[in-house]
């Protein structure tokens, strides 16, 4: 009778966890999806007020900040999640206090040094983004921004690390909205002159709304020694610069392949590779960053323990798997139609690469998720190794790929290069910290990866009608078994019958 009450409470405490896994996944989608639509609104109407020069400085300007923000930053907005979850988790609140002012007081000394090298810098950045120094007072207004956007981005960090997810998603949403709306008359009566102004003005809102939200959370005032501060945010600001230095290195393997690309097969190439690659970065990597907003926190506060990590590890492996498969198989066989509609026809030479890299994906999401068993511990230098290893093979796969196969070698090497990187985060996993994939995965990856496959197939040997036929019958399929794979973990059916029952 004990044991079956014990199997019981195991049952409820993994459908609980099943249940968060989807509830924060779901939210942070819709927080993606929103910020994609203004994004697309965004680029809509900048084009039309600034036209393609106006749109090119913007572009320059935004690259150059963010590129500061990257090499000044220090990881903040990763490394102190951790930290803050952790500390949460110990259920102790001087511990807490002192995370939360260890970890503002680092946000202004790396916000305030990232608007410095700005400002002072400001001729420099000029002459290096346009050949000139007539943006130097550009420069100098944005140095503003730096530093606004590095404290609203503390904000968020307490808010992620506290696990306030719908705190976190309206601020998310209210920024990007009310800082569109708020920009928009500047470029509308003042034209190029009105870039600048729009991006500060994008900055400060971004900033206010964060700060709203961030202020809702209960902070005790606790004095902080220099001694202390140097003590206390040592491993913060150390596992926050080996997460810089990877970024760095995914831009500079991003940039490597670009040159070499265009150098190769020219200018119309790297645009049909940068429309291929945000389809699968952008669109379908959304829901990567909404897995990754309650993920990375939970997993954090449970690192101490392989056990619970390795539970946790396989559910979001299992939930991110049926979410993205059906998805993915859809995508197939109406890519050819997404194109056209995001781009134009003009853009559909790029379609066999996203077959290939969809494929690719379905091993990118388990090597995803177990990769961040790294961050979660604060192995900043495993990490690291981790990333410029896998970085390096990244690049000599897709330079092999293009050189043979152009377009749909870059594809293929997706492909490879993530068998291999989960095969790698896997053998490390294992070694160190005794990970282990259950028997709940291996069933939902195997049956839907057969399912990818049988469409490409089909795609590749079959005319247009039947293909659309056989494509919609493996779409069915995957759904259906995501569905009842799902019920399985959520009780999705009572969950949906309670739904409308309500109403």
């Amino acid at each position: 009778m004990e044991k079956s009450i014990e199997l019981t409470k195991v049952d409820n405490q993994k459908g609980s966890s099943y249940r968060q896994i989807m509830k924060a996944t779901s939210i942070f989608g819709g927080v993606q999806v929103f910020n994609i639509i203004i994004s697309i609104l965004r680029s809509k109407i900048m084009a039309v007020l600034l036209g393609p020069a106006g749109v090119g400085i913007l572009g320059l300007l935004n690259t150059t900040i963010l590129l500061i923000s990257s090499l000044t930053n220090f990881g903040l907005g990763i490394s102190g999640v951790k930290d803050i979850a952790t500390a949460k988790d110990s259920n102790d609140g001087s511990r807490l206090a002192k995370t939360m002012a260890v970890l503002n007081r680092l946000i202004w000394i790396t916000g305030v040094l990232g608007s410095l090298i700005t400002l002072f810098g400001a001729k420099w950045l000029s002459e290096v983004a346009f050949g000139n120094s007539e943006y130097t007072l550009a420069f100098v207004w944005l140095s503003i921004t730096v530093l606004l956007k590095q404290l609203a981005s503390g904000h968020f960090v307490l808010l992620q690390g506290l696990r306030r997810l719908k705190d976190l998603a309206k601020a998310n949403m209210v920024g990007s909205g009310i800082g569109l709306l708020l920009s928009i008359p500047f470029y509308y009566y003042l034209g190029l002159e009105g870039i600048v102004p729009g991006l500060v003005i994008t900055a400060l809102a971004t900033f206010l709304v964060a700060l709203y939200f961030g202020n809702k959370i209960k902070k005790q005032s606790v004095p902080l020694s220099i001694r202390e501060l140097k003590w206390e945010g040592k491993g913060m600001m150390t596992m926050g610069f080996m997460l810089s230095l990877s970024g760095i290195m995914v831009l500079g393997e991003s940039y490597a392949l670009r040159v070499f690309i265009n150098y190769s097969g020219g200018v119309e190439q790297v645009g049909l590779y940068n429309a291929g690659i945000a389809l699968i970065t952008t669109y379908v990597g959304l829901l990567f960053t909404a897995m990754e907003t309650d993920y990375y926190p939970r997993l954090a506060s449970v690192a101490s323990n392989n056990i619970k990590a390795n539970e946790l590890i396989n559910q979001q492996t299992e939930i991110a798997l049926l979410i993205l498969a059906p998805v993915l198989v859809g995508l197939m066989v109406f890519i050819d139609w997404v194109i056209i509609i995001l781009y134009s026809s003009e853009f559909l030479a790029v379609n066999v690469m996203i077959y290939w890299a969809f494929l690719g994906l379905f091993f990118k999401v388990p090597a995803w998720v177990v990769g961040f068993i790294f961050i979660a511990k604060g192995k900043g230098r495993l990490f690291f190794w981790n990333e410029l290893i896998s970085n390096l093979y990244l690049l000599l796969f897709n330079i092999i790929g293009y050189y043979y196969w152009g377009l749909t070698g870059l594809g293929i090497s997706f492909l490879v290069s993530y068998v291999v990187y989960l095969g790698q985060v896997f053998f490390i996993a294992r070694t160190k910290y005794q990970f282990s994939f259950q028997k709940g995965f291996s069933k939902i990856f195997g049956l839907q990866f057969v399912f990818g496959l049988l469409c490409l197939v089909g795609i590749k040997i079959l005319d247009t009608p039947w293909m659309y036929i056989l494509g919609s019958v493996l779409i069915l399929l995957s759904g259906y078994f995501s569905f009842v794979e799902l019920d399985k973990r959520l009780g999705l059916k009572e969950l949906i019958l309670g739904f409308f029952g309500k109403k």
